[in-house]
């Protein structure tokens, strides 16, 4: 991985305006630059809004899940916090295919194996399924002539790669299959979804340790049971804006609040929505904004990235000029891991070709954070620019794009670990997806760094987008810029 340091190197947005009063009281701080948000912003109070979103955890079935009570009471917090600094908020509500694991297990030849049931897979009966373990021809079951010979009544034991997890599921269905195991093909647990609802076998994901070793055991006796909960529900995104600065030129934040429905999901991502809520507050205390800051805690991303989308695809229907007023979108999903690394979305693909349209103006907005780490001699390092978070629709829509995240499941590497601590040889975020992921999973260093890089590049973009409104091929590079003292202010503190 290419690492970086540098001495080492809505409210508009759906069809109803949002308001607030952010005047300052009188005395109170106005935190104008980079340096007095950042300083504002303070790792104590991001760490406050972490206990209560796990107080809400605690009093609500032990998770935050889209669709549940502990969401709700998540959004009504967040919304409370916000109210209080002077912003107006509006609750953006949606429909979605609601989904749980009550329960699930798999043995083969009757030993138990860990996994992790795919998303929208199916239940099996009350007792399980039972068969013998086979696997297709071709490892990975992405075709339909991978699965010859298969034999019917089996269970498919299918390695991860080349197709997406449905396809998998929904060729073993057809091939007979009464259930799917599928093993990841790198170190670390697999945490798979199907992407909806659809015709497959019942699916789990396992390691690539113990898939390697049943793959010794074909033909054994095996029996996987999943009891899950597939539904229709609804549940809502919390948006605010500020009303000061130019409403045709929007800088957007966005972090999902929701968490996985096996734990409180403190930081994933409780990280990201506190971190964000704690700069919305403080940027409230600015008395001058050139562009308009518009604060987003999405809903269902972990069923689908689906509040964003339902956010972007509301604005192309009903409002285009509001989604042509969007000027970029930063993205903080999971900025406090245990065992972290200080990433940056590879917008300009120095380190990482992106596999998605990188839009224009991206590569520029990822260097408000870079160059916000640099000049506080903080390493930092690429993380590929993917689309796996909520910034996925905002690109499809061209719309110029980064983020930070401190990681999830990968590995971290040796030299990561010179560069931030920690331990080599095990995932950045251990707990990861799991009932563990609670307020004593955090490393609060790691979330007070980025955090203040949230800070910083919110009021830096709030008084300058130039540079990423140059590079924009949609007409936005002739809009008037801000005067000439602000970016002057601006270049002085960033380069």
């Amino acid at each position: 991985m290419h690492s970086h340091r540098k001495t080492l190197a809505v409210a508009a947005a759906t069809t109803t305006a949002l308001a607030l009063l952010t005047m300052p009281a009188q005395g109170a701080p106005n935190p104008n630059n980079p340096e007095k948000m950042a300083k504002a912003v303070e790792v104590a109070d991001v760490m406050d809004h972490l206990e209560a979103f796990q107080d809400i955890a605690d009093s609500h079935d032990g998770n935050r899940g889209a669709g549940t009570s502990g969401y709700d009471a998540s959004g009504a917090y967040v919304e409370d916090t916000l109210r209080a600094a002077g912003y107006d908020t509006q609750r953006q509500w949606f429909d979605f295919t609601y989904f749980e694991v009550v329960s699930s297990s798999l043995t083969v030849g009757g030993s138990p194996i860990d996994e992790n049931v795919m998303s929208y897979s199916p239940s099996t009966p009350v007792g399980g399924v039972t068969g013998p373990l086979a696997a297709p021809a071709v490892a990975t079951g992405c075709a339909a002539g991978d699965w010859a010979g298969f034999p019917a009544g089996s269970v498919a034991l299918i390695s991860r790669g080349a197709c997406a997890f449905g396809v998998k599921a929904a060729n073993a269905k057809t091939a007979g299959a009464v259930a799917a195991v599928v093993y990841n093909n790198e170190e670390g647990e697999l945490h798979g979804t199907l992407g909806g609802p659809g015709d497959y076998a019942p699916a789990t994901g396992i390691t690539q340790a113990d898939g390697k070793a049943l793959l010794a055991r074909l033909g054994e006796t095996t029996t996987f049971e999943a009891q899950t909960v597939l539904e229709e529900r609804s549940t809502f995104n919390v948006l605010a804006e500020t009303d000061k600065g130019r409403d045709d030129n929007v800088v957007m934040m966005g972090a999902h609040l929701d968490s996985v429905n096996d734990g409180p999901g403190i930081n994933d991502n409780g990280t990201g929505s506190a971190a964000l809520l704690e700069t919305a507050v403080q940027l409230a205390k600015a008395n001058k904004l050139n562009n308009k800051l518009r604060f987003a805690w999405w809903g269902a991303e972990e069923h689908g990235l689906l509040g964003s989308e339902h956010y972007v695809a509301d604005l192309k229907e009903n409002d285009p000029a509001a989604l042509e007023d969007i000027a970029t979108y930063l993205n903080f999903d999971m900025v406090g891991s245990p065992n972290h690394i200080i990433g940056v979305y590879d917008a300009d693909q120095s380190t990482y070709e992106a596999d998605v349209d990188v839009p224009e103006g991206s590569a520029e907005t990822e260097d408000v954070l870079t160059d916000w780490f640099d000049s506080q001699d903080q390493a930092w390092v690429d993380t590929p620019f993917s689309g796996r978070s909520d910034y996925a629709a905002f690109i499809d829509a061209g719309i110029p794009s980064s983020g930070l995240f401190t990681g999830a499941d990968d590995v971290k590497t040796e030299e990561q670990e010179d560069l931030f601590g920690g331990t080599a040889g095990i995932i950045l975020d251990p707990n990861y997806h799991t009932p563990e992921d609670d307020i004593s999973n955090l490393n609060v260093d790691a979330l007070d760094v980025m955090s203040d890089a949230i800070a910083a590049s919110a009021i830096l973009l709030a008084q300058d987008t130039s540079d990423i409104n140059n590079k924009r091929s949609r007409g936005k590079s002739g809009k008037p810029g801000p005067d000439v003292v602000v970016m002057e202010h601006v270049a002085h503190h960033l380069r």
